[in-house]
């Protein structure tokens, strides 16, 4: 197709993708950009929809569940393809490496459109593919991201488009990105059939991913106001009972509460929340402990190292230590 052309446009013609798929990412992250674009075929009784995986070094890309993905051979092997798509998870930061970073911007213009799933964002702003424009990364990276890259507008959309490239935000969003792709190619009724094909529901790419104020309907709606503040708040920890004043209630019924829907305490609750969001960034980045404390409501990096033992068994120094 012409490299000035959409892919998000009424067409006839075959699209063919190319998705370069790191070490460590997320298998559902691949099924759910190729499984759409399957039924979608399946649906039409054609092959709507063309692909190939690449890999930075051409071999079987090892993924977080343990299984390795079939390759077709390195990035040069996605030239050809309408579309190139990104798809990075865990570590970005160094199975994308310099060379792979170059030879990317190289390729970048050979492709009516390149987007990034996931930690892709990541790899396509290193190449400064994204820069001047809109995009989104996992909702985890979000603040991370932006402090990165100031020359790129960060928003929190599940997915968004900007010109010639897509970002989306993880496996879910993804999967919202390919059903809009098929709807503005093929029509919604088609995109309609792929969506009940999983059981499933297209969502808007300018939907947040998180919405951490909407209410969990298998829980009392108090304890789960109660739980929105406190991952609103992860960084400015609220006592049990300044909680439950601005829900309205004691604190000793919000005790009561929290025992029958979750067999723990708030104050508990609370704590696996920094002490979890702590866990991520230990593992994920290489943020300085003091720094990782403040972020998770801790009053300093030794106050987070014995709430980390005392629930994990282990130090968090221990973590980064590990491959």
């Amino acid at each position: 197709m012409a490299k000035s052309a959409s892919i998000f446009a009424p067409a006839q013609q075959p699209l063919s993708l190319a998705l370069l798929v790191l070490p460590q990412c997320s298998i559902l992250e691949v099924a759910s950009t190729l499984d759409p674009l399957r039924a979608a075929n399946r649906h039409l009784g054609t092959e709507a929809f063309r692909w190939r995986v690449v890999s930075p070094d051409g071999q079987a890309v090892p993924l977080t569940c343990g299984i390795e993905l079939p390759s077709s051979g390195p990035l040069a092997m996605a030239e050809g393809a309408d579309v190139l798509i990104v798809i990075a998870g865990y570590r970005q930061s160094e199975v994308a490496t310099a060379r792979l970073i170059r030879d990317l911007r190289r390729i970048a213009p050979r492709f009516a459109a390149i987007g990034g799933i996931d930690a892709g964002g990541w790899v396509l702003a290193r190449a400064g593919l994204l820069d001047g424009r809109r995009a989104t990364v996992h909702w985890e990276d979000l603040e991370d991201f932006a402090a990165s890259h100031p020359q790129i507008d960060v928003v929190a959309d599940r997915f968004v488009l900007a010109a010639n490239r897509f970002t989306a935000g993880g496996a879910a969003p993804a999967a919202d990105l390919m059903l809009h792709l098929i709807r503005t190619r093929h029509g919604p009724a088609l995109a309609l059939q792929v969506a009940a094909s999983f059981l499933t529901t297209a969502r808007d790419g300018a939907e947040p991913q998180i919405a951490p104020h909407a209410p969990d309907p298998r829980l009392d709606p108090r304890v789960a106001a109660a739980i929105a503040r406190m991952e609103a708040r992860l960084d400015s920890p609220e006592t049990t009972a300044q909680t439950a004043r601005a829900l309205g209630l004691s604190a000793r019924r919000l005790e009561q509460l929290f025992d029958a829907a979750l067999g723990r305490s708030p104050a508990a609750h609370a704590l696996s929340l920094r002490l979890a969001a702590a866990r991520r960034l230990i593992t994920d980045t290489r943020h300085p402990l003091a720094e990782i404390a403040l972020r998770t409501g801790f009053s300093s990096a030794a106050t987070l190292s014995r709430a980390f033992r005392n629930s994990f068994g282990t130090p968090p120094s221990a973590l980064r230590k590990r491959p």
